[in-house]
C-alpha cells in the first residue's frame, strides 16, 4: 500500500529534468547496471552482458533491445529518482528507484486478463504486430502485460480473457510457463519486456532479463517493500541496480570491489533521502523526518560497509527467497 498522502518534492527546473535524463542515460550505457519496472510481488527485470549485442530503438525513447529483452523510457516531467540502502542478512542492497507522485502513477488498474490488440509501442518493429494481453493483477502502478502472434498462444490467452489469472479453471495459468510469450511490463514512462523462456518455478534465477510474478506477495497490496525508504507522497515504477561492491547480478558472491561502493555514494549523496543519508554520516537528531526502522537500517548498513572495507571475512546467511523478492525491488 502506499505512504500517507504527502506532497511530493518535484523537480521544476531545467537543470532538475536533465540532471534526471542525464542520470537515465548514464545507466543505459554502463553494462554493469540493471533494470527492474514492476510492483511488490510481479517484475520485470533488464541486464545485458558486457558483449552483448545492442540495438537501438527506432523512436525517440532512451533505451535498447537485445536478443533477449529490452528497455525503453520516456523521461517523464514528474519522475523522481530516490537512491537508497537496504540491510539484509548478508549485508546490503542498493538501487535507485524511479518513481512519481501518488496522483500521476496510476495505470489502467485491469482485474481480468484482457485483450488490448496490436502492440503498437513495442520497443522492436518486427514485434509490433504481437497481440498485447493485461494479466489483470490490478496494480496500481503497473499494467504487466504478454504478448504473442503465435495462434495458439493467442487462442489460450483469448480463452482466459475476462478473469482474474490465477481463477480456478483459466486456461492461462497452468500453460504460461510452457507458451512463454514476451512478457511486457508497462509503467507511465517507458517498459521493460523479455523475451527469454519462463524459467521452471523453484528454479534459480535465469541470467539475463526475466521476470517474477509472486501471488502472495501481490495479495498484501503493496507497491514496495515495507524495507524501502520511498518518501511519502511517491510510488516507485521502476528502479536501476548500479553494480553491486560484493555480488554479481545473479546474487552470487564476488570479491568485494570497494569503487562500486564508492560510486554508489555518490549517487546516494545526490538522489539519496537528505535525513537517511545525513544519519549515515553521523547526525541522529532528524525527529519525525524519518521512520526508526529505516534509520536503524541505515545504522546497519554502515557496520556491513565497514566490516566490508577493514576487509574482514563476512558469511552470507540464507536468504529466504521472498524476502529477497520483497526486498530487492522497489
Amino acid at each position: 500500500m502506499t505512504q500517507p498522502a504527502k506532497t511530493a518534492p518535484e523537480y521544476k527546473t531545467a537543470a532538475d529534468r536533465d540532471a534526471v535524463e542525464a542520470l537515465l542515460w548514464d545507466a543505459l550505457r554502463d553494462s554493469g547496471t540493471a533494470w527492474s519496472l514492476g510492483s511488490f510481488g510481479a517484475i520485470a527485470e533488464f541486464m545485458r552482458d558486457p558483449d552483448e549485442s545492442v540495438s537501438a530503438l527506432p523512436d525517440d525513447r532512451l533505451g535498447m533491445a537485445t536478443a533477449r529483452g529490452a528497455i525503453a523510457l520516456r523521461p517523464h516531467p514528474d519522475l523522481r529518482p530516490v537512491a537508497y540502502e537496504t540491510a539484509i542478512a548478508s549485508g546490503w542492497n542498493h538501487a535507485v528507484a524511479l518513481c512519481l507522485p501518488d496522483e500521476a502513477c496510476a495505470m489502467n488498474r485491469r482485474g481480468v486478463v484482457t485483450e488490448l490488440g496490436p502492440d503498437h509501442e513495442a520497443a522492436r518493429p518486427e514485434d509490433r504486430d504481437g497481440l498485447l494481453f493485461d494479466l489483470g493483477l490490478d496494480l496500481l502502478a503497473i499494467d504487466a502485460c504478454v504478448r504473442s502472434r503465435d495462434p495458439e498462444v493467442v487462442d489460450c490467452l483469448r480463452a482466459g480473457a475476462g478473469q482474474p489469472l490465477f481463477a480456478p479453471g483459466n486456461p492461462i495459468g497452468p500453460r504460461l510457463v510452457a507458451m512463454s510469450p514476451h512478457r511486457v511490463f508497462l509503467a507511465r514512462f517507458g517498459r521493460i519486456e523479455v523475451y527469454a523462456p519462463i524459467p521452471p518455478s523453484g528454479g534459480t534465477s535465469p541470467e539475463g532479463p526475466h521476470t517474477h510474478v509472486l501471488p502472495k506477495l501481490l495479495r498484501s497490496g503493496r507497491t514496495h517493500a515495507a524495507t524501502t525508504p520511498i518518501p511519502p507522497g511517491l510510488v516507485p515504477c521502476a528502479a536501476l541496480h548500479p553494480a553491486h561492491p560484493y555480488k554479481d547480478m545473479q546474487g552470487q558472491r564476488i570479491a568485494f570491489d570497494a569503487e562500486r561502493l564508492a560510486a554508489f555514494q555518490v549517487l546516494l549523496r545526490r538522489w539519496g533521502d537528505p535525513a537517511l543519508v545525513a544519519i549515515k554520516h553521523g547526525a541522529e537528531d532528524h525527529g519525525d523526518a524519518v521512520s526508526s526502522r529505516h534509520a536503524q537500517a541505515v545504522r546497519r548498513v554502515v557496520e556491513a560497509q565497514a566490516r566490508y572495507l577493514r576487509g574482514e571475512t563476512v558469511e552470507a546467511g540464507p536468504v529466504d527467497e521472498e524476502d529477497e523478492a520483497a526486498d530487492i525491488h522497489a
